[in-house]
């Protein structure tokens, strides 16, 4: 069922009645730190520039528009190239979320925080953690994305394709608090507290603590998705230039799943169909119709299940010196540390509880104890800056599959959202070791006041053993050595604000280290079949852009062309829930072309009107085969790779007044191999408005703002691939999609001290 709050839409609908009116009345004086925002409207969007390679990046402010707690992902969906979904209005419910860029989704992406490495940020990740449980959203000071390559220096094995960098808000050099309170559809209540201690003494160090608490309803079905953050930042600076730098991010998360759909699924039961919970009798009669039906039927079986839900835990820090030693020679340090637990769980009819009902709990559990560090050394020489680093890491990782009971007929005893003990079942749980090291060396030039140059090369060894607890024997290692890995690239100053800039780039992917995914997903014989022919996923980019800046008007345009060889395909075998092995094999290249562009003109004072627009042509160059069958992919667009893209956003900040509109189209999308099952195109629109109060009383400034998401109230599908893709679907029953948010609304009253 749909939740919709009529008391917080009726304050939203007169909070923006109200700033409306209060916008066709005189404006009074403006405050310093109200006009500054205004400023900043400038440099919301940035289109980098001396740089190689296409590159944007947003601000914090851009991010402060979007209802609290959003994902810093969904402000940079707007960017050329960027195919952001999610099933809820955040961006941040980490079953759904997907972010594709030039057809290659988030696992073939790279994502580090204050250069601290994420992993490849997919929902069982055996690296990393989700940028949503690494720093609040209110802490993000910038995104920065490279949607070819990255800098060489970034630390990831997984970024075949472009790179994503989030930089946390260092604490302010002055005492200030701040205080954000939201609400809206579905219950939805965050609070958000920061206090800075601004300098302690002169030169010496700054301190920032922050705390997030969220719970909001699902919007349809029953469950929660909650959250709470806690943050730490303390920066000591060393001499003009250098600093001391200690971070730490505690996060505690419990969301309940929304069901995947098929458009099977969608016939026969709705765009409201969701898991039975709260109805025990109704999944109790499911259960034992699946196993009537000897656990075939798939109606009975599949359509909906019990209760799911995904926990975790996550305690990243680091500590990261710079050092500056002279002139033209400096260090950076950081050694990282991050732990993680994490529980994914269905209510499966495939195993009954003994003596109970005829389900129980499945539950996948994840452990990560990773420990790192990062050197680079940078040296100024003539017209050259040289730069040296190397990346080494540690990854313990304990992947486990068990069952545990619901032993009563008449009402359910496992609470989904709290971490459950006392298993009726281990299935399987492994050991994973993980050793990484990855070196690079670079060479900016400046040619000449208009060239730069750049040229580099990185290798990386990522050597991954298996070992077993419980469950079918696996042992064994595999590694992936590459140790020439070029990159060269220029920037070119054709006349006073315009450059056109290109780039080459060769990257290769590491395996995943899982029992779900990689070449560890499939039997012990399989992996022994396979360990020493399979070959590593690798890139090869070329991409040629204009950038162009005056003074009401920047842009960028990019052609791009990648080519992507050796694509490991996992063949799911089966309904997700079952967890039979894949099947993982090198099934030869993918050939992409495309060209993106973005807009920003100012045409008046405090107005901004930005648009993007892409087209990608990503095909499969072979056809390959699975169980002695060809399956003739030839020719055939890569899935959830749209080919085209437009985004449009109009904003208006005078420093008190604020509005924001923005458009995202995304075209249809394919979700099998053989391009036989397609999601149709769509338009969500959203907005905001707001004001600044500036100093009332003993606060610096008051902020009202009411956000609306999907204005239009789109019926669409976003995510596709929750439960990977098939080579075909003609009838409409493969149980991978999900549908995106209807219509919400959010107010939030953000107090500045």
């Amino acid at each position: 069922m749909k939740h919709q709050s009529t008391t917080v839409t009726t304050l939203v609908g007169a909070t923006l009645f109200a700033a409306a009116a209060v916008a066709q009345s005189p404006v009074p004086a403006v405050a310093q730190g109200a006009a500054s925002a205004a400023d900043e409207l400038q440099e919301i969007v940035i289109f980098s520039r001396g740089v190689a390679r296409q590159q944007q990046s947003v601000s914090a402010e851009q991010i402060d528009y979007l209802p609290a707690g959003t994902s810093p992902l969904k402000a940079i969906e707007k960017m050329p190239g960027v195919n952001f979904q999610s099933a809820d209005p955040f961006g941040a419910y980490e079953w759904s979320t997907r972010i594709v860029v030039r057809g290659f989704n988030q696992n073939q992406m790279g994502f580090t925080l204050d250069g601290i490495p994420l992993g490849d940020m997919s929902y069982g990740n055996h690296n990393g953690l989700h940028i949503s449980r690494a720093v609040p959203s209110e802490n993000v000071a910038r995104v920065v994305l490279s949607q070819g390559s990255g800098a060489l220096g970034t630390a990831s094995t997984s970024n075949l394709g472009g790179t994503i960098e989030f930089y946390s808000a260092d604490p302010r050099q002055d005492m200030a608090a701040r205080i954000d309170l939201t609400g809206g559809s579905n219950a939805t209540q965050r609070g958000f507290v920061r206090v800075d201690s601004g300098e302690l003494s002169e030169g010496g160090p700054r301190i920032s603590l922050s705390v997030a608490d969220a719970n909001a309803e699902k919007w349809k079905g029953a469950g929660d998705q909650d959250q709470r953050m806690y943050n730490l930042k303390i920066v000591q600076p060393i001499g003009e230039k250098g600093s001391l730098t200690a971070y730490y991010n505690q996060s505690e998360r419990a969301e309940n799943d929304y069901q995947d759909l098929s458009f099977d699924i969608i016939r026969r039961r709705g765009w409201e169909w969701d898991n039975f919970a709260p109805d025990w009798n109704a999944a109790l009669r499911a259960a034992v119709s699946c196993a009537a039906s000897g656990y075939s039927n798939a109606v009975v079986c599949d359509d909906a299940y019990w209760n799911a839900a995904g926990i975790r835990e996550d305690k990243l820090g680091y500590l990261a010196l710079t050092l500056p030693a002279g002139d033209r020679l400096s260090f950076d340090l950081k050694a990282y540390l991050h732990r993680n637990e994490g529980q994914g769980l269905w209510g499966t009819p495939y195993v009954p509880t003994p003596g109970g009902a005829p389900l129980s709990v499945r539950t996948t559990e994840y452990d990560i104890d990773r420990k790192g560090a990062i050197a680079t050394a940078r040296w100024s020489l003539g017209n050259h800056q040289l730069e040296a680093g190397l990346w080494i890491e540690a990854n313990d990782f304990t992947q486990a599959r068990r069952f545990y009971p619901e032993s009563s007929l008449t009402g359910p005893t496992q609470q989904f959202t709290d971490f459950l003990s006392g298993p009726l079942l281990t299935q399987w749980e492994y050991t994973f070791d993980t050793k990484t090291q990855q070196y690079h060396v670079q060479d900016s030039i400046n040619v000449s006041d208009a060239l730069r140059v750049n040229i580099g090369v990185k290798g990386m060894k990522v050597e991954n053993t298996i070992n077993t607890v419980t469950g079918t024997a696996k042992a064994g290692t595999i590694d992936v050595s590459e140790a020439f890995l070029p990159q060269a690239g220029f920037a070119y100053s054709i006349v006073d604000g315009a450059e056109i800039f290109g780039q080459y780039a060769r990257n290769a992917r590491a395996f995943v280290s899982a029992n779900t995914a990689g070449p560890f997903s499939t039997t012990a014989a399989g992996f022994q079949a396979i360990k020493d022919s399979l070959q590593p996923e690798t890139s090869d980019t070329l991409e040629l852009g204009l950038r162009f800046r005056a003074q009401t008007l920047e842009g960028v345009i990019t052609a791009y062309r990648v080519a992507f060889d050796d694509r490991l395909l996992a063949i799911q075998q089966g309904p997700g829930i079952v967890g039979n092995p894949s099947v993982l094999a090198n099934v030869g290249s993918v050939l992409t072309n495309g060209v993106e562009a973005a807009i920003n003109w100012r045409p008046i004072e405090h107005l901004s009107w930005f648009n993007s627009f892409a087209w990608n042509d990503s095909v499969f160059d072979n056809d390959y085969t699975t169980n002695g069958v060809v399956v003739p992919v030839k020719g055939k667009t890569v899935p959830d790779a749209p080919e085209f893209l437009f985004k449009s956003e109009l904003a208006y900040d005078n420093g008190q007044f604020f509005v924001r509109a923005d458009a995202n189209y995304v075209d249809s999308r394919y979700y099998t191999f053989l391009n036989q099952g397609k999601v149709p195109d769509y338009t969500v629109l959203n907005g905001s408005i707001g004001y600044r109060f500036a100093k009332l009383a003993f606060v610096e400034e008051l902020t009202l703002q009411g956000s609306v998401t999907n204005a239009t109230d789109e019926l669409y599908i976003s995510t596709v691939g929750s439960n990977g893709f098939v080579n075909a679907d003609p009838n409409g029953t493969s149980q991978t999609l999900l549908r995106g948010a209807p219509r919400q609304y959010f107010i939030s009253l953000k107090a500045k001290f």
